[in-house]
């Protein structure tokens, strides 16, 4: 497909635009400690823009070191000592034609006082967020002043280090977003009540930027065209702030939407669709001049395409896009193969957790700087692969690109293991995504493949392998009860390989982890009274929450029973019996079907016979430890990559 209106050049403000693609800021924590611009994330942001985006936008960049702690290792424009390394960021990055801003931004009150050197966290008013709990100080009017001016200095500070313009982070329940909105803004000085006082500090820190900096100087403003909070900004009041900053001389309006208190809707969960909140940008640009840029959870270079061609933006953020595949852009316009988001919020949960962002499905992300492209050594050596679930495709992928001969087994018909039964219950299409793109790459790569096939020593021992990796994953964890093996108690891979035709049953399912709770929406989906009991306190345990959130929703919408605190104690042929983890009292519930999803434990039945027949042998993903996609690539790609 040529994607005409997505490779076309754009402009904000006196600036060129190779492509209508712009990578929007996304915390890193890769920054150097002091906030200088480390070897880490200039790679990090090198390999975008080689990649071919038109516009990265840094990371939430710091501008006040008291009490504005985005997150640690956080770049920063506080101080002249940092010019040099954000210096060498820019000429780097303009090697490849790319435009470069730094986001200029403050938490406000959705940070924690712990991670401030001031001890506190500051708002326009004493409001606490619901996300964090903590309510903050009432910034003083000559603090405001204070603040405004270190906003100036951080642009200019940019300008000089040979960014090509900043942006002001409006959005998303930040400081500036505290300020702009009715709902966190309750002051009743120059600075809050009416609209006016509200735009009153973000537009002092324009006519500075503007004064300090010249007219030439583009500025961009993130804002959110729904806070999606009670008493937040809508699209009415979002319209009346773009239409303001454009009269203020802001050269574009990046529009985003929500808070931590409705993050999903920030950085979204697998259930959301592409370009589901076009219609805020879409009101936005009816009603301002200037290019106006939409984040609007974007995966494949169509739907991109089709925003433009609607006239609802005028370019494309593609954040965990890029991250997912920094040769995006390329390979749009190319027709490469692209290795697609999930959604499955790995990244951001990293970030929220205190540690250096990463992607479940890019195992090179943020580490490209001790990860530079595999060298091809492999010298056409064999290297047999047992299993074909998502490690097993990683190494076989990443052996081909290395010139090692990949053969690879897997026991049923088909690729993908436990992430292609994942992609089963509703709203899960997005790990068939990935299933696809790995299957893609294989067949480029030319990867033998032997499906339906579990091969003994014997046939191993004739390909003379140079190295055996192991990936055959894990198996389903069956608790010693009672019954416990009773015709109509399935594991919920059992229910999701083998898709039994039931429907208008009672079903009981076991574990609320997110696979019992996708399971039990499957079943749900095919008319069965569904309830999910759980021995922990709370349903979901050790669950990212914007996942949990997601998916609870929707069960508890749609009528399935979620009971915490309930142990199995037996099954029988019409119902469990379970016993209150809090009371101890036993209660029996009915249940024509049991479906056990307590978790997985390695199978590792071929290990030990390998293991007397071949020197080298490698274990990955599931089969050295059960966990996430995640860990599955990255023990895939690591132990290949070295090999």
């Amino acid at each position: 497909m040529n994607f005409k209106n997505l490779f076309s050049e754009g402009k904000i403000g006196n600036l060129t635009l190779k492509n209508r693609i712009v990578m929007p800021a996304m915390g890193t924590s890769i920054a150097s400690s002091t906030g200088e611009a480390s070897e880490d994330i200039i790679r990090y942001y090198e390999e975008r823009a080689k990649g071919g985006c038109g516009l990265i936008i840094t990371e939430i960049t710091r501008i006040d070191n008291e009490t504005g702690v985005g997150t640690p290792n956080q770049l920063c424009v506080t101080d002249e000592y940092q010019i040099p390394s954000l210096q060498k960021l820019t000429r780097i990055i303009h090697k490849y034609d790319t435009k470069i801003f730094t986001q200029l931004h403050h938490p406000g009150r959705q940070a924690h006082s712990s991670f401030m050197p001031a001890g506190e966290i500051v708002a326009p008013s004493p409001i606490a967020s619901k996300a964090i709990g903590e309510v903050p100080r009432e910034l003083t009017k000559d603090e405001i002043k204070i603040m405004i001016k270190k906003f100036i200095k951080g642009a200019k500070i940019s300008q000089i280090s040979g960014f090509d313009g900043v942006e002001l982070h409006g959005a998303h329940g930040y400081l500036l977003c505290q300020f702009l909105s009715p709902e966190t803004n309750k002051r009743t000085d120059e600075y809050g009540g009416n609209f006016e006082n509200r735009m009153r500090m973000i537009s002092e820190i324009i006519v500075g930027i503007k004064t300090v900096c010249g007219k030439n100087f583009p500025i961009s403003v993130r804002i959110d065209g729904d806070e999606f909070t009670e008493g937040g900004i809508k699209i009415d009041e979002a319209v009346k702030i773009a239409t303001a900053l454009e009269n203020l001389g802001v050269d574009a309006i990046n529009v985003s939407s929500g808070t931590y208190e409705t993050s999903g809707t920030i950085i979204e969960p697998i259930s959301f669709k592409e370009g589901w909140k076009e219609n805020l940008s879409s009101e936005i640009k009816k009603s301002v001049k200037i290019p106006v840029i939409a984040c609007n959870n974007i995966k494949k270079p169509e739907a991109a395409e089709k925003i433009l061609e609607n006239g609802s933006a005028d370019f494309i953020a593609l954040g965990r896009a890029q991250l997912a595949d920094p040769q995006w852009a390329y390979k749009a316009l190319n027709g490469g193969n692209i290795r697609p988001c999930i959604s499955c919020l790995k990244c951001i949960e990293q970030i929220m957790s205190g540690v250096r962002i990463e992607c479940a499905v890019n195992p090179r992300a943020a580490m490209e700087n001790y990860y530079p492209l595999p060298e091809k050594t492999g010298n056409g050596r064999t290297v047999v692969i047992i299993g074909g679930g998502p490690a097993g495709m990683q190494a076989s992928i990443t052996l081909a690109e290395r010139n090692f001969r990949p053969v690879l087994f897997e026991k049923t018909e088909r690729l993908g293991g436990s992430v292609y039964l994942g992609s089963k219950p509703p709203l899960k299409e997005k790990l068939m995504w990935f299933i696809e793109s790995l299957e893609k790459d294989m067949e480029k790569l030319g990867v033998e493949i032997h499906l339906n096939s579990c091969p003994t020593t014997d046939e191993i021992k004739k390909l003379n392998p140079y190295s055996v990796f192991v990936a055959t994953g894990a198996k389903s964890v069956i608790p010693d009860i009672p019954g416990a093996k009773s015709e109509n108690v399935f594991t919920a891979t059992e229910i999701l390989e083998k898709n039994p035709d039931i429907s208008g049953k009672k079903i009981v399912v076991v574990g609320s982890g997110m696979t019992g709770l996708e399971t039990a929406e499957f079943l749900n989906e095919k008319g069965n009274e569904v309830t999910v009991i759980e021995m922990q306190p709370k349903i979901g345990p050790g669950a990212y929450m914007p996942n949990l959130i997601d998916v609870v929703l929707r069960l508890r919408k749609s009528g399935v029973n979620l009971i915490p605190c309930k142990k199995l104690i037996s099954v029988s042929e019409k119902s469990v019996e379970t016993e209150d983890t809090v009371s101890k009292i036993k209660e029996f519930i009915p249940a024509d079907y049991v479906v056990l999803s307590l978790g997985v434990k390695s199978d590792n039945s071929l290990l030990k016979d390998l293991k007397e027949n071949f020197k080298d042998i490698k274990i990955i993903g599931d089969s050295e430890k059960p966990g996430r996609i995640i860990d599955a690539v990255k023990t895939a790609y690591d132990k290949s990559y070295v090999l």
